[in-house]
């Protein structure tokens, strides 16, 4: 099932336009990530009718390591295999091995990709950003677009996960329906914030605790 056939907005074609403000005009003669072809990536690999769990991101990585790239990939909290895991992306890692494998350290790819395939959408709000400059696209029309698609998923899927983290994605709460979906919120996986709630928060385990109960299968984190 398309994506392009469920969201209104991307029915108009809106996501197209953007892209063009985007690598364009919005660039400011600047590097713009994630790589214009990786821009769709999360819709991309989780279809519609795939979608089991939403994790809601603000803004793509705005970092780039030399030989190896740009961090941003289009999957948010995600980066390729080989860059260094961010902060908030060791965080999660972290809350994963203490729920799920009795605080065991595990090595796992930095690419959630793997997630993405079992229908987890890991969708920024804004789904471009200037090169080191945090929320440089918050404005160019990708929010609006963003919403659609979290609406559009909450008005015509039943038992899908939201999961918001921090303050940002907790606004998103307004676009779902509470009573069909669970909504799992907890502080940011930051450094900054992950100590105020999201590590012990135990969502991965009430993720696929609720997965099982709806006869879904559960997300191999």
């Amino acid at each position: 099932m398309l994506w392009e056939e469920e969201v209104d907005l991307l029915k108009q074609g809106v996501h197209k336009e953007l892209i063009v403000q985007a690598y364009g005009p919005a660039s400011r003669g600047k590097k713009v990530y994630p790589p214009r072809e990786r821009v769709f990536d999360a819709m991309r690999i989780t279809p519609f009718d795939r979608v089991k769990v939403v994790v809601i991101g603000q803004d793509p990585y705005i970092n780039e390591h030399p030989q190896l790239g740009p961090e941003a990939h289009g999957l948010c909290f995600s980066v390729k295999e080989g860059i260094p895991a961010p902060p908030s992306l060791k965080n999660i890692f972290q809350e994963i091995d203490n729920s799920l494998h009795d605080g065991v350290a595990r090595k796992v790819s930095t690419d959630l990709t793997r997630w993405a395939e079992q229908g987890v959408l890991l969708l920024n709000a804004s789904l471009t950003v200037i090169a080191r400059q945090s929320n440089s696209h918050a404005n160019l029309g990708w929010h609006t677009l963003t919403d659609n698609i979290i609406e559009t998923i909450s008005e015509r899927k039943e038992h899908v996960v939201f999961m918001l983290w921090g303050s940002f994605a907790q606004k998103k709460v307004l676009l779902i329906d509470t009573h069909k979906h669970l909504i799992l919120k907890t502080s940011h996986p930051s450094p900054l914030s992950a100590h105020r709630g999201f590590l012990g928060s135990g969502v991965f385990v009430k993720c696929n605790k609720y997965l099982t109960n709806k006869g879904l299968q559960p997300i191999d984190w």
